[in-house]
């Protein structure tokens, strides 16, 4: 069940999506963690932030969408209140980078390279919900070129891209990610979405925008693991509406080599596990006795 994302070996390819389960050990009172192959923690920026206005949180017939706004105490807090407690599980924590600024990625990236125990960061550069960075970067190329080239100047471990769908072509950001040194791209980020409230006649969200999640984007997002998991060399993590083993076997076959499960955690905290279990018992009906020869093992 092992896979290789860079440097970091997973156990297995099931992991948890940066801002669905907080830093992973607010969930160890509901199930094993260690169990993951890895937890993506919430979103780390230089300093505090507050996040939007509510409400930023909206429920859609197949899915939610929200407008957080990257809530996090900043690094400081992260580093000393954080990190010390995450030696007592046995999985990867990696920590999701997000910033406004060039320099406050590469900080931020500086002070999570120098934890031990920490062997990879998520840079976050899809985020549609901040009014500054952001989406910006996800989305211009010569900016999403430049911030990841100065945050692998400045980190010497594995490097995963969070790519936003909110573009023309997402192969093209995936192959600027892995010029750039990117050691992995994980995809997709929320659609960017809104809903509006009929009878009051006012968004459902206060920044009237938001990101939308859950099952309603994932044929989106597995065409577009399938797409850029031709275009590129480095490990392709893929995630968007995964809600069961079945959606997450469509990621690997598409060509996946390991998966992400964000919106599903809110309406049931322990379904990454059943997602385990669920590709474990896919691999043994099927006759694979390694998860890698799953990846990319779609027939068209």
């Amino acid at each position: 069940m092992t896979v290789k994302i860079g440097e970091i070996t997973l156990k297995n390819p099931v992991t948890t999506a940066s801002g669905c389960f907080g830093y992973g050990i607010e969930y160890a009172d509901f199930m094993d963690i260690s169990k993951l192959g890895a937890i993506f923690t919430k979103a780390t920026t230089g300093t505090a932030r507050e996040g939007n206005p509510s409400p930023r949180m909206a429920e859609t017939l197949m899915g939610m969408i929200n407008s957080v706004g990257l809530q996090n105490k900043g690094v400081d807090h992260f580093v000393k209140e954080i990190y010390p407690k995450l030696g007592a599980y046995d999985t990867h924590f990696i920590v999701n980078v997000s910033g406004s600024t060039f320099e406050e990625y590469v900080m931020v990236a500086e002070r999570i390279d120098a934890l031990e125990g920490i062997p990879g960061i998520e840079l976050n550069i899809s985020c549609p919900n901040v009014k500054e960075g952001g989406m910006v970067f996800g989305t211009d190329p010569a900016a999403a070129a430049k911030v990841i080239r100065e945050v692998r100047s400045a980190y010497h471990k594995t490097l995963i891209v969070k790519l936003s769908p909110n573009v023309t072509s997402i192969v093209d950001f995936a192959r600027i990610a892995e010029d750039e040194g990117a050691d992995a791209v994980s995809l997709i980020n929320t659609l960017l979405a809104m809903a509006i409230d009929v009878e009051r006649r006012r968004p459902r969200i206060a920044r009237v925008t938001g990101g939308l999640s859950g099952p309603a984007v994932k044929p989106v997002a597995v065409r577009m693991v399938w797409e850029v998991a031709q275009a590129v060399k480095i490990p392709v993590i893929g995630l968007g509406g995964i809600g069961n083993a079945d959606d997450a076997l469509e990621f690997l076959l598409a060509g996946a080599a390991a998966i992400q499960i964000g919106t599903a955690n809110f309406r049931d905290p322990t379904v990454s596990l059943k997602v385990l279990e669920g590709i474990e018992a896919y691999m043994l009906r099927h006759g694979f006795t390694s998860v890698r020869d799953l990846s990319g093992a779609l027939e068209v």
